[in-house]
């Protein structure tokens, strides 16, 4: 089992916690997975810091609508999820 904690299993995005590292145990290869809470894919939307930034701030401006609502929480607070997100990301 992973540490929670560990910055490796978050995505780059919205900070959910991940099953897998996104961007595999080296943090440099990318999984291609797509992310159940923003959507985005792992190793191309998130490629960059900039391209990070511009992908959250679209999620954001559109309601922060659920990729996949079935893994939702009930308790979801985006705040705290997006705690979350590794600093170099924010």
């Amino acid at each position: 089992m992973h540490n929670e904690n560990e910055e490796s299993y978050h995505c780059r995005v919205c900070g959910l916690m991940q099953d897998f590292q996104p961007w595999g145990e080296d943090g440099h290869t990318p999984s291609f997975e797509i992310c159940g809470c923003c959507g985005v894919e792992f190793g191309y939307q998130d490629c960059t810091p900039e391209y990070i930034k511009k992908f959250r701030e679209e999620w954001l401006n559109k309601g922060t609508k659920w990729a996949n609502p079935d893994e939702k929480p009930m308790d979801w607070s985006l705040a705290k999820q997006m705690e979350n997100i590794p600093e170099e990301y924010k």
